[in-house]
């Protein structure tokens, strides 16, 4: 189980960018040009750049031509990948009615509801790839 926060929703946003531009790094983007794409402070989007790249999920390069790259196809990029990154993984779903309910008496009311959607949120990080931010063509939508 990982939770999502928001450092991890804005490295998911810059290596979306970096997957809707990929051409196996003949096409770089420097982190202003990302701040400012995905209006994001500038500083906080090169430290995020810096930590991808120690992950191996981005390449980059200094000088003029520069800029960073995903380091694979994006179809090869889990979600959970970028997440772990920023998250670490909790081996309990964090109950609301605080921890001397759940696991010492009977689950609390929202219990089997978390869970689920723990589930859920965990399966969707691990099977979505970056693939989909990938530009394909629309279908012109039918009129009835």
């Amino acid at each position: 189980m990982i939770r999502c926060g928001k450092t991890a929703q804005t490295a998911i946003s810059i290596m979306s960018l970096l997957a809707e531009h990929y051409d196996n790094g003949a096409s770089r983007l420097s982190s202003p040009d990302i701040s400012k794409l995905r209006e994001q402070p500038t500083t906080l989007v090169a430290k995020l750049l810096t930590q991808l790249s120690a992950a191996g999920l981005v390449q980059g390069s200094r000088g003029p031509g520069g800029g960073y790259w995903l380091a694979r196809n994006p179809d090869t990029i889990r979600l959970f990948e970028i997440v772990a990154v920023f998250e670490r993984e909790q081996d309990k779903i964090l109950c609301p009615f605080g921890p001397k309910w759940c696991g010492n008496n009977e689950p609390c009311p929202m219990h089997d509801s978390l869970a689920e959607m723990d589930r859920t949120w965990s399966a969707y990080l691990q099977d979505t790839h970056l693939g989909i931010f990938v530009h394909k063509p629309r279908t012109k939508a039918r009129k009835a």
